[in-house]
């Protein structure tokens, strides 16, 4: 058996890589005092256009500069929808919803209100094919947008689909942007915005180091408690807790490395959140490529892999291994895999196959957690005979591997340790490994007529029995081809100073408008 953990003195020499981020608020009292809000931010921002961002803080600043239809609840509330920049929301048959926006919504930049043709523009803009919007498929059901006055309209869909108010509208692909401001932006922008309507507007970016935001005096809406937003840049958790621990940050989300310190001792006035995540993680196998095509290699990777062991050395025993990219707290979810443990099937499988000293690269981003889950899968595969070379990569880096828009290496990728924030219906989680989204997201390349023929279906399907049925078998489908070893649905887990009350969305990112001062 392997084990591996990470002591407190690894902790904090792996934390002082953060040093800097320690410079950037000096002196930070425990309270929450003051007019700014420091919120950690785990990347920094390369596109802020929602058609074509990226995740991570580009959501989370998103959220401030844009409005969308609709927006979710705090996670820990349960799923609830509430109109936003729409005054109202009504879905007036199976396939039709009517909207209507609130009539004290501007564009800066002199661009005028926020119209129904706005939102036309901005969903149409996302689904159309041509864009090559990694988001188009949230408006697979689409069929148009009709502009019936200057802020209303109706959203007409192809079909009913069960899942679309909450898994399209209130997302970064349902942030409504300005059409006058992006046209003379040339039909798309990255880090300078053309115009914006939320509650912020970005005051000072400083790349790699922090994102202020200052309040939009255009705003009429519900007034954030905070006039100031900063985000700090940490990208390595641990040097995110001793951010924290510093008073660099109020908020700041946590490894499970460090949740597992903090249970034991907590910060002084601290509040600890934790909460069943819906972030999955995986291995990808790449089916086609050649060292992988025969099934029986593929399965005896899946036979080799204990999970139970990276929940131990990685998770520190604080999350449970997955069985699909399904979570527990969703319809779909599966009770069992189907190819549990077994080194003995494992070796057995590569010897009918004719195989020894097979060699397979192993990509994965360079942070902790991730590095670690490779050591551990590095020993797994090697005790039944597979070397495996474990290839590091900055997150930049890393998401252009399976991308066929940056080259070739999507094609001779070999296992890739994956990880994707999840969102509150099973179809956002399922909806990577269509075969559309080969050379996209599905880095395994599984590539399933019957799973995507499944996955129409569930978007109609509103009988929650029949919808859980199908993502079952859309799971069992990923599993049997050979091209998935299911991991995790990663505990969530972040700090607080006492008297904040954050908002933290089901894919684990933040809603700094809504956070409030107890």
């Amino acid at each position: 058996m392997l084990h591996l953990s990470v002591n407190r003195r690894r902790f904090l020499t792996g934390a002082a890589a953060g040093a800097a981020a320690l410079s950037l608020r000096p002196g930070l009292s425990y309270a929450v005092e003051g007019d700014t809000l420091f919120v950690r931010a785990a990347s920094d921002i390369e596109i802020l256009d929602p058609a074509f961002q990226n995740g991570l803080l580009e959501e989370e600043i998103g959220r401030c500069l844009f409005v969308s239809l609709n927006r979710l609840d705090d996670m820990r509330t349960g799923v609830h929808l509430r109109p936003y920049a729409a005054r109202s929301l009504n879905q007036t048959s199976p396939t039709e919803i009517a909207f209507e926006l609130n009539d004290w919504l501007v564009w800066t930049g002199d661009f005028g209100p926020v119209t129904a043709e706005d939102v036309k523009y901005s969903f149409e803009r996302v689904a159309n094919p041509a864009n090559g919007s990694a988001w188009a498929y949230a408006f697979d059901a689409l069929r148009e947008v009709e502009v019936t006055g200057t802020r209303t309209g109706i959203i007409h869909l192809k079909a009913p689909s069960a899942p679309f108010p909450a898994t399209s509208l209130p997302y970064y692909m349902g942030h409504i942007v300005c059409k006058k401001a992006v046209e003379a932006a040339g039909g798309k922008f990255t880090t300078e915005v053309p115009a914006s309507a939320g509650p912020y507007l970005i005051d000072k970016w400083v790349p790699k180091q922090s994102v202020a935001l200052t309040l939009n005096p255009a705003w009429k809406g519900e007034p954030p408690a905070f006039p100031r937003v900063q985000f700090q840049i940490i990208t390595d958790d641990e040097a995110a807790a001793l951010a924290y621990e510093s008073r660099a940050t109020h908020y700041s989300r946590i490894s499970l490395n460090t949740l597992s310190i903090y249970k034991d001792k907590l910060p002084e006035r601290t509040t600890l959140i934790q909460h069943s995540g819906n972030r999955f993680a995986w291995i990808a196998i790449n089916i086609n490529n050649p060292k992988l095509a025969d099934p029986k290699v593929r399965r005896a990777i899946q036979y080799a892999i204990d999970v139970g062991q990276i929940m131990d050395g990685s998770y520190s025993g604080l999350a449970a291994p997955a069985t699909g990219v399904v979570p527990p707290a969703l319809i779909g979810h599966r009770e069992a895999i189907l190819y549990p443990t077994d080194a003995a099937k494992s070796q057995a499988l590569l010897a009918e196959a004719g195989v020894s000293g097979l060699s397979l690269e192993l990509a994965a981003m360079n942070d902790k957690t991730s590095q670690l889950t490779c050591q551990i899968i590095q020993a797994l595969l090697g005790s039944v005979g597979i070397t495996v070379d474990i290839k590091p990569y900055d997150e930049g880096v890393y998401w252009t591997l399976g991308d066929k828009s940056a080259g070739d290496t999507w094609k001779t990728l070999d296992l890739v340790l994956m990880n994707f924030a999840g969102g509150v219906d099973p179809s956002e989680n399922l909806t990577w490994f269509r075969p559309k989204q080969i050379g996209i997201y599905n880095w395994s390349q599984f590539d399933s007529p019957e799973f995507e023929a499944l996955y129409n279906e569930g978007m109609a399907q509103t009988d929650p029995d029949k919808r859980g049925a199908i993502y079952r078998k859309m799971q069992d489908l990923m599993e049997e081809s050979g091209g998935f070893v299911f991991i995790t649905h990663e505990t969530f887990a972040a700090v607080a100073r006492q008297g904040l009350e954050p908002c933290i969305l089901a894919d684990g990112y933040v809603d700094v408008t809504r956070f409030r001062k107890d």
